[in-house]
């Protein structure tokens, strides 16, 4: 049965191009507590959009879709779930603000995951259990013929491999001997090869990938959705796990890839997250100015959706008045049409 090696195979990983990742997390993660102090104003309006985007991108991600107004009315938990669909994505919202609000008092083991999984699906009360038959892992082609990517662990053997995923992790982890942001990339891979669920266990995947962040220390994802991030590079997400699984039974896989990935989306939430919240401190500025700020600044096509993301604060219609003010001056100009309409400076 597959070993879990967190003692020596992280060592192969430290390669020039993780380091330089390291080196600027941990630059970020350096300055973020300065940022959490000064700006509780404006981490709080980042917080509420967070939580939005992630429950709407982890669960988009896996094919699980609501309209905008009732994806903000079930995370505000201002409406019961009316389907299937939006029983999963009130799940989703349960579990992200237990990890939120309770991090810290969270210690991975079996008994958590599974409860995890169950507060996924309390709205459903399918969950909470191990998966008892065997799964695949396939794609879909273009002419619709199907093709298994990835053959995970069998059913019987699921626990057991948890079990062992969990242990070697934990003594990994306590023995703080390698650093704790490469092993998580390489937890959550193996996590996602044994596939303990019959359903859930990408959502499961993200869930503890914040989880065990936070735990890190890396909290930037309660204001920073990097579910959101990972659904824009989606196929990026899904060729670097393809690389680092293949030859996974046989212990031989190359982490490397998922790590790199990883590593690369908590920077690009640090980034995104500095960048937010100088933009949410001009709010001296009228709400045109700061969205002309914003444009004047974005190279390239800005569209509306990015806009918003940026200006939490500023309502939809607001943004839509300005955008069609600053056509109609000449300022910017319009590109595109229906969803893939955009804005370029003039």
């Amino acid at each position: 049965m597959r070993d879990f090696d967190y003692r020596d195979a992280p060592k192969k990983l430290l390669t020039p191009e993780i380091l330089k990742l390291f080196a600027q997390l941990y630059e970020h993660k350096g300055k973020q507590e300065l940022f959490i102090e000064a700006n509780i104003d404006e981490l709080k309006t980042l917080l509420n959009v967070a939580l939005i985007q992630s429950t709407s991108s982890s669960n988009r991600i896996e094919g699980i879709y609501t309209s905008d107004k009732r994806m903000e009315e079930l995370v505000n938990e201002k409406s019961e779930p009316r389907n299937r669909s939006e029983q999963e994505i009130a799940g989703y919202r349960f579990v992200l603000s237990t990890i939120h609000e309770s991090y810290e008092y969270i210690n991975l083991n079996p008994n958590i995951i599974l409860q995890l999984h169950r507060d996924l699906y309390s709205y459903a009360d399918v969950g909470g259990t191990f998966k008892n038959t065997d799964n695949i892992i396939q794609e879909t082609d273009e002419s619709g013929n199907k093709k298994v990517r990835f053959t995970p662990v069998k059913a019987y053997e699921t626990k057991d491999a948890i079990e062992r995923l969990c242990n070697n992790f934990k003594e990994a982890w306590y023995e703080n001997k390698i650093d704790k942001i490469i092993l998580i990339p390489m937890f959550i891979l193996d996590f996602l090869c044994i596939h303990p669920f019959n359903d859930g266990n990408g959502r499961m995947s993200r869930l503890l990938t914040l989880l065990l962040f936070y735990k890190a220390g890396f909290i930037v994802g309660k204001y920073v959705s990097m579910e959101m991030l990972i659904e824009k590079t989606k196929d990026t997400y899904y060729e670097a796990l393809l690389e680092s699984s293949t030859h996974w039974h046989e212990g031989t896989n190359n982490y490397e890839p998922f790590v790199k990935y990883y590593l690369g989306i908590l920077l690009k939430a640090y980034n995104e997250f500095e960048e937010r919240v100088e933009h949410l401190k001009q709010r001296s500025l009228s709400k045109t100015e700061r969205i002309k700020n914003l444009i004047e600044k974005k190279v390239g096509k800005i569209t509306k959706k990015e806009i918003l993301d940026f200006c939490p604060d500023i309502s939809k219609v607001t943004i839509e008045r300005t955008l069609t003010e600053l056509v109609k001056k000449g300022e910017i100009t319009k590109v595109g049409a229906g969803p893939n309409t955009a804005y370029v400076r003039s």
